[in-house]
């Protein structure tokens, strides 16, 4: 098959980018979408070219390295997966197909395609973490949680922090992240000590980073690789809002 690519090109975060156009002549419909660009990427070497510049590193659906626009979706016309689990067969021979990095204030542009999340990672550093110690695997398998919580906790923990809930949003926001970070550890007897610093700080982080305000539109959720609900944002205002209110009667106690 044959396809026609738009690709946003863009030195760095501090130059003006735009799309240039480029043929993929006899690909393997069974092909993923970054085994394409890497066919792609050896005819521009080959002819002396700038390769363009995109992220990967599993090419498992695991990492969310990988994360890119496809004709304005979030990782792809798919639902359910990841750029490298984007295969060309979802695309008809002939068809023009245009791609472009996840675009936010809070994501800078590195190059072309790739994306700095740094923004993420002061997110998880910030309460994504439990202090508890529970001891070997053993120990901490003994801990009783119930299956529905247990459940719940793994449904959130499926996150890998790919950026495609704040690409959706009109907003940007990063509130599916959150509540999934947050609400991970919040339901686990683990994570109860630090439950109430854990939302507010990573909330802060949130809002430093310049990441938008959710408006329940759900976007998010839908463009989720790992399909995570948005039911969890109702989780992460209730804690919100008692750890908030916690920390106010505390400092007019004191």
């Amino acid at each position: 098959m044959n396809v026609k690519l738009r690709v946003w090109r863009q030195k760095n975060n501090d130059t003006e980018g735009g799309f240039e156009n480029y043929e993929a002549k006899d690909l393997n419909p069974n092909m993923s979408f970054l085994e394409m660009l890497d066919v792609v990427n050896e005819n521009l070497t080959d002819d002396g070219s700038d390769p363009i510049a995109f992220a990967y590193d599993c090419r498992e659906g695991i990492c969310g390295t990988c994360s890119c626009m496809i004709d304005g979706k979030p990782h792809g016309p798919e639902t359910g997966v990841a750029t490298c689990q984007t295969y060309m067969r979802s695309f008809k021979d002939g068809d023009t197909i245009t791609v472009e990095p996840f675009k936010a204030k809070a994501f800078p542009i590195v190059k072309d395609l790739v994306t700095d999340r740094e923004a993420f990672d002061k997110i998880q550093q910030a309460g994504g973490f439990v202090s508890v110690r529970t001891g070997a695997a053993p120990d901490a398998n003994a801990i009783p949680i119930g299956k529905d919580i247990a459940d719940l906790a793994m449904d959130a923990a499926a996150c890998i922090g790919c950026g495609a809930c704040v690409a959706a949003c009109k907003n940007s926001s990063a509130m599916l992240f959150v509540s999934a970070k947050a609400g991970q550890l919040n339901l686990l007897p683990q994570g109860q000590p630090e439950k109430d610093t854990r939302v507010l700080n990573m909330v802060a982080s949130m809002d430093e980073a310049g990441f938008g305000n959710c408006t329940n539109q759900y976007e998010c959720s839908a463009a989720c690789p790992k399909l995570i609900s948005e039911e969890f944002f109702s989780k992460l205002n209730r804690d919100y809002m008692k750890a908030s209110v916690k920390t106010l009667f505390k400092a007019k106690a004191l």
